[in-house]
């Protein structure tokens, strides 16, 4: 809570660490090499773009989730731009042909509706269909893309044959925060299912949800299930990574503004789980909070609370070895994936700045928000 670069930032403030990413990068590109798969950037996890020129030389471009992320790729990274959306509209989808390498689709109905213009748009364009394996072992329900009624992807039961012709690749996403042997039943079930139909395809996307650059994940294993796929089938391998490319490269930073008790001390910020870090309410999960421990462990401990009147936008209770004073920062980690994409000005409470720590250890603040980002939003 005393170091400098910190304590100079303004407050809340998310800060990148780019060492931290660029270790993650050589990680992605280790696999990239040695297995020969293509890994797009999904930005639905991280589009902090003002780091696009640090991961751009690493991966092949980006995975967007429709027209605004389409367009953030085109401009932005400049690569491969792979759209996906649950379901295209019609005003936006000659932009969305225009500007994409791959587009894919939800389901048989949608790709009758829209494929044909699409290509005609952007002959170039390599059409795709979202198919559910029907199998998954993601964590929460909530993130389950294969769960019981799940809207997304086309079951083997719906598949329609009629698009083969048409059809250069099937696109599946079944993972949440996991490791290579949750692929490795994943992949079981969608050959099983989609075998007959892969060797007509020209390439297949695995998704995202692999938890690649996270301590202890078997990158090896991965490799592996590539290079098998890749050797039966003869296609081209696409990930989607987006919360891997992000993960523990930097944290939240905030500061104590006031201090109350009711039954317990309650330490006030000046940011907020609601608005600023809602998968861990969503999820939920638990922060981590540097130098602090689980309540009791350490010898003063504080419910940390958000500054909206949410009642239950709370952090959770931690303890430190000190008392916390106002004033002080607290930090905390890894809140550089699934935070900015999703955080809003609930309550009119300020987003956070975003910096920069650069790898010569200068530090840019890139962004800063204020009154006219919540005004400008809402009318």
């Amino acid at each position: 809570m005393t170091d400098k670069y910190y304590n100079n930032l303004p407050s809340p403030c998310w800060l990148l660490e780019e060492e931290k990413l660029l270790e993650n990068l050589k990680t992605i590109s280790h696999i990239k090499e040695q297995s020969g798969a293509k890994v797009l950037l999904a930005l639905k996890g991280y589009a902090l773009w003002k780091s696009f020129d640090t991961i751009r030389p690493y991966l092949d471009g980006c995975c967007a989730s429709g027209l605004h992320e389409a367009k953030l790729a085109a401009e932005a990274f400049g690569k491969e731009v792979h759209t996906y959306s649950p379901a295209y509209k019609d005003e936006e989808i000659e932009e969305i042909a225009t500007i994409s390498h791959h587009m894919v689709f939800n389901s048989p109905a949608q790709f009758n509706r829209y494929a044909k213009e699409a290509k005609k748009i952007n002959p170039a364009l390599s059409l795709g269909l979202r198919v559910n394996p029907e199998y998954s072992a993601s964590p929460k329900e909530i993130y389950n893309p294969c769960g019981l009624y799940s809207r997304l992807g086309t079951t083997l039961e719906n598949f329609d044959e009629s698009l083969l012709p048409e059809l250069d690749g099937l696109h599946f996403h079944a993972l949440c925060e996991q490791d290579s042997d949750a692929l490795e039943a994943v992949l079981k079930n969608f050959e099983e299912k989609f075998g007959a139909y892969i060797p007509k395809m020209k390439w297949i996307n695995f998704g995202g949800g692999h938890h690649i650059t996270r301590k202890g994940y078997d990158v090896e294993k991965l490799i592996d299930l590539i290079k098998s796929f890749k050797e039966r089938y003869s296609v081209e391998v696409y990930l989607e990574p987006g919360e891997a490319i992000g993960w523990e490269t930097g944290p939240l930073i905030a500061t104590v503004l006031d201090i109350v008790h009711n039954g317990i001390d309650i330490a006030i910020l000046d940011t907020s789980a609601e608005a600023h870090m809602p998968d861990t309410i969503i999820m939920p999960y638990r922060a981590e909070v540097r130098d602090a421990g689980e309540a009791g462990e350490k010898a003063y401990t504080y419910r940390l609370g958000g500054n909206t009147c949410l009642a239950g936008d709370i952090m959770g209770d931690y303890s430190f070895d000190k008392p916390l004073q106002i004033g002080d920062r607290v930090i905390f980690e890894d809140q550089m994936h699934y935070t900015m994409v999703k955080a809003t000005t609930f309550n009119g409470i300020r987003l956070p700045s975003i910096a920069i720590k650069r790898v010569d250890g200068s530090i840019e603040v890139v962004r800063e928000f204020g009154y006219e980002d919540f005004k400008n939003r809402l009318s």
